[in-house]
């Protein structure tokens, strides 16, 4: 779309003079055909969105490390345990076969993205990604320990001293600090915490649990604490394709050129209109506090994450020169070439996109929230037993023979009564009940045997009917009973 608009980069090709060699002594130049990236030293910044993000990172980090220490009765309340193939989430106990609730979450992710992009632009982005939330932490390490953005200009630009090498160290154990205590959480999320927790204290965790703390840490170090925005700008998908869900009554952060142009600095006395000039004094700290790094003044590129950095800023520039607010602000396209008001940008939330995108997320949300209020609290499979299909056994009677494997997603024991149903004369032979323990499976061989003249030659369809006796609960499973020639 026009509005997201790349950061033009200039590109110098290969200058070579026929017959010489490429060297710094010749009459060739050799200029690299992508631009170096230049590191970005956000400024500090304060103001109501600065506000929401920093608290967006203690809600989400609160949430992260937090819940894994939470307990529901005897367990972790959150444990994806895939060794066991169970997962925990509070009162709920899910097995592989439940698979269907986690298509379901993704799809609902996917539709409340696509919802939230098309109202406004790319919130996620700006104040709950994993990638914005830790690079704001690490920033802030970074600001302990090395000053504001100016001493840390200084300091890099300066040789190294014992003052630049301690705040360095500094730095660097703070942010390994917290890149592994953030994979030691993310790793309690697969293994009991406390278990794990109590395995690093003796030196004695897995070496699987040893790999991923490390690997996740190493992620988050090198994601937040050197990638930054790179991630962003080049390695999230979700900047390239955010364009298909932008329309021009999208609420994203707009720069007003139409009141900030010409732009100029000038006195706080001055009267702009007498130097023809626009509101914008060119202060360029929108550009200064941007974590990618971008000048919005160039309009809405595709690295912009909506964190809203710049019009906090601007804000703060307009009060000191006694302008209004909004130079730079939370808009539409149309809002802003067509001067429209407050009321008017919230008439045009409601358009078809996103009635369409809301209708099809409500309807999913309340499927599953459906299913899993009439979820089952234990689930059946049946298997044949391949070994012996069919037999005749004493007695003159077929006997087929079946593999139950019974799943109990209480968190207490249960027992359950078995029965057969769908050919006259069909009866149960082996235990009529069985007992299976808390959260656990069980298979429960099961043999059904049939009169010899019962049924014809061939298969037939029956039903294996599973039902609760400590507690409601009734599952039924189809199956074969096969009859010889």
């Amino acid at each position: 779309m026009e509005h997201l608009k790349p950061a033009t980069r200039k590109v110098i090709p290969i200058v070579a003079v026929p017959g010489e060699p490429l060297s710094a002594g010749g009459n060739s130049e050799m200029v690299s055909l992508f631009e170096e990236q230049k590191k970005i030293y956000p400024r500090s910044v304060t103001g109501l969105f600065s506000k929401w993000r920093w608290a967006m990172v203690f809600l989400t980090q609160l949430v992260f490390y937090g819940l894994p220490w939470l307990e529901w009765g005897q367990r972790q309340a959150v444990l994806f345990d895939l060794e066991a193939r169970r997962f925990y989430i509070l009162g709920l106990v899910l097995y592989p076969q439940d698979f269907i609730y986690l298509s379901g979450i993704l799809v609902i992710s996917a539709l409340s993205l696509f919802l939230f992009t098309a109202v406004a632009g790319r919130q996620w982005c700006g104040y709950a990604c994993p990638q914005t939330v830790y690079t704001e932490l690490f920033l802030w390490l970074e600001k302990i320990t090395e000053g504001d953005r100016s001493a840390r200009l200084r300091l890099d630009a300066s040789p190294m001293s014992v003052n630049k090498f301690a705040r360095k160290t500094g730095k660097q154990i703070l942010w390994i600090s917290l890149a592994l205590w953030t994979g030691f959480t993310f790793v309690g999320y697969f293994t009991p915490i406390k278990e794990l927790g109590s395995n690093f204290l003796i030196a004695g965790m897995g070496p699987w649990d040893t790999f991923w703390v490390c690997f996740y840490g190493f992620a988050t170090y090198g994601n937040a604490g050197y990638l930054r925005e790179q991630v962003c700008k080049y390695m999230c998908p979700y900047a390239r394709f955010q364009s298909a869900m932008f329309d021009k009554d999208t609420l994203i952060v707009t720069y007003d050129e139409a009141r900030g142009e010409p732009r100029g600095s000038r006195s706080k006395k001055a009267d702009p209109k007498a130097l023809d000039l626009g509101s914008c004094v060119d202060c360029t700290l929108c550009v200064q506090v941007c974590p990618t790094g971008i000048d919005i003044r160039k309009g809405l590129q595709y690295e912009c994450i909506s964190c809203a950095a710049c019009i906090d800023v601007c804000d703060t520039v307009m009060d000191k020169m006694n302008y209004p607010r909004g130079l730079i602000r939370y808009s539409t396209q149309n809002a802003v070439t067509q001067g429209w008001s407050s009321r008017q940008v919230l008439r045009k939330v409601f358009r078809p996109r996103v009635l369409v995108y809301a209708a099809i997320l409500l309807v999913v949300t309340a499927a599953l929230l459906t299913s899993l209020a009439l979820r089952s609290p234990f689930r059946v499979d049946v298997d044949r037993d391949r070994t012996s299909l069919a037999r005749i056994v004493s007695g003159g009677k077929i006997e087929n023979v079946y593999r139950l494997q019974v799943m109990n997603a209480t968190e207490s024991t249960q027992s359950y009564r078995i029965a057969a149903t769908g050919l006259p004369g069909l009866k149960l032979v082996s235990e009529p009940a069985v007992s299976v323990n808390a959260t656990e499976t069980r298979w429960v061989p099961v043999t059904l045997q049939l009169p010899y003249e019962a049924a014809t030659a061939g298969s037939h369809k029956i039903h294996f009917e599973v039902e609760a006796i400590n507690s409601p609960g009734r599952v039924i499973e189809k199956s074969i009973f096969l009859v010889p020639r």
